[in-house]
């Protein structure tokens, strides 16, 4: 078990190393970041502004909102294309069921490398722009970054693992492009990344309570900023605990049946 444990973290590792080779890439993302946050803080700061019910915002919350979701893009694997969708393509998952770590967990570990270090050149500079230009509002106890700090492992976590689960799809389709970039609208929407979750029409949170992308984005930010704290934080966390569970066993169905597909068509 400890060397299991090793291997992963290895994994995790090689995942931080090998972001950290797209430096460029980074600047670019956090220059992309920084202009899509002051265009959102210009409309969403006016709506505050004229509307003092305005879901339960101020400026300082609204802005801790905008520019989080800006700093956690990076990390969140929305627009990710797991290394999966290319090896079930060529058939090179073959091996990958040989070797003696869990697919899922691997391609996990690997991630959750490369979005930690995201965080570094993208996540914190914008929400450092955030405060010197909007002053957001932050707790000022360490609890709320404490089970924050989970709540975004978590939500990375999740985001990797919703995406990994659709792009199995391939197994059976020739090409999962278009149910991609189905989960990536509807997850973003869904997600809170456009607007709070807490804005949307009764039926229309609803529905978003009854997927797990709030958990992928709109709740890690409310519990970092504050928003939502004390027993309702800790039971966003157990929300975002079950929708791992499913996810997780959704995905390691999805590989058995993967599997069985290749060995009925390749022995």
């Amino acid at each position: 078990m400890r060397s299991d444990v090793g291997v992963y973290w290895q994994l995790v590792k090689a995942g931080f190393r090998r972001q950290s080779h797209y430096r460029l890439a980074m600047l670019a993302g956090l220059f992309t970041n920084l202009v899509f946050g002051f265009v959102r803080a210009a409309v969403l700061m006016t709506a505050v502004r004229v509307n003092s019910g305005f879901g339960g915002y101020d400026r300082g919350t609204i802005g801790a909102y905008i520019w989080l979701s800006q700093g956690l893009l990076g990390a969140i694997a929305f627009w990710t294309l797991p290394d999966i969708v290319e090896r079930i393509r060529t058939g090179d998952v073959a091996i990958d069921f040989l070797r003696p770590i869990d697919i899922q967990f691997g391609h996990l570990a690997e991630y959750l490398g490369r979005a930690a270090f995201s965080l570094l050149p993208r996540g914190i500079p914008s929400v450092l722009v955030g405060v010197l230009t909007f002053g957001l509002a932050f707790p000022d106890t360490p609890g709320p970054y404490v089970l924050g700090a989970f709540s975004l492992l978590l939500a990375m976590t999740l985001s990797f693992l919703s995406m990994f689960a659709v792009s199995l799809a391939g197994f059976w389709l020739i090409e999962t492009r278009g149910l991609r970039a189905l989960h990536m609208i509807l997850g973003t929407f869904l997600a809170g990344l456009f607007a709070p979750v807490h804005l949307f029409p009764s039926w229309l949170r609803d529905l978003a309570y009854a997927t797990p992308f709030p958990s992928m984005l709109q709740w890690p930010i409310d519990v970092l900023s504050g928003r939502t704290a004390g027993r309702d934080a800790v039971e966003i966390v157990v929300v975002q605990c079950f929708w791992l569970v499913v996810l997780v066993g959704a995905g390691q169905l999805l590989l058995r049946a993967g599997r069985r597909k290749l060995e009925v068509q390749g022995g």
